[in-house]
């Protein structure tokens, strides 16, 4: 039976921490699986700060999410591209590059499959 789980991503379950300290994904494990809020730094781009994380070509998180704040521009592996920002709610499918547009950190809330993000 399904119970009621309530956590806060202000003391996260794990951190992981991206290259260059552009940044972070804060991860709450739920029943369902985990949660995460990623705060990108300006000049993150996930080629550069995960990338090395990873050991992918491209990103192979399929995303799906929410921006709370700052802007992302995100690039597929078949050219298709598209820039997301505040209240804008996101399906990135696996396969993909991103970068911080602006001088503002991009806040993103994650119910995605991010079990395995940023993680070596």
């Amino acid at each position: 039976m399904a119970r009621l789980e309530i956590k806060t991503l202000d003391s996260p379950d794990e951190v992981r921490p991206f290259a260059e300290e552009k940044g972070a994904a804060h991860i709450v494990n739920l029943e369902t699986g985990p949660v995460g809020r990623g705060v990108y730094e300006p000049g993150w781009r996930w080629s550069q700060h995960v990338k090395p994380i990873a050991g992918t070509d491209s990103c192979q998180t399929n995303h799906v999410g929410y921006v709370l704040s700052g802007r992302m521009h995100i690039v597929m592996a078949d050219g298709a591209e598209g820039e997301c920002g505040p209240g804008d709610a996101v399906h990135i499918p696996p396969g993909h590059d991103a970068w911080v547009v602006g001088d503002e950190p991009c806040v993103f809330v994650d119910f995605g499959q991010i079990g395995n993000y940023a993680k070596p």
